[in-house]
């Protein structure tokens, strides 16, 4: 009696909330979030640093 569960992704979660909700407005702002995270998590790599910096 053990019913598999899928496993879902932030990013389907979110897909899945926009689409139902009709909040297309918020898709900017998840993806300029989601932006900024990545340059902070590449200035942190010491050989992309000099790169970033450049921006």
């Amino acid at each position: 009696m053990t019913a598999k569960k899928k496993s879902r992704t932030l990013l389907h979660d979110i897909w899945d909330f926009l689409r139902e909700r009709k909040a297309w407005w918020l898709l900017p702002i998840v993806v300029l979030l989601s932006l900024m995270g990545v340059l902070i998590v590449a200035s942190s790599v010491p050989y992309l640093a000099p790169f970033i910096y450049a921006l």
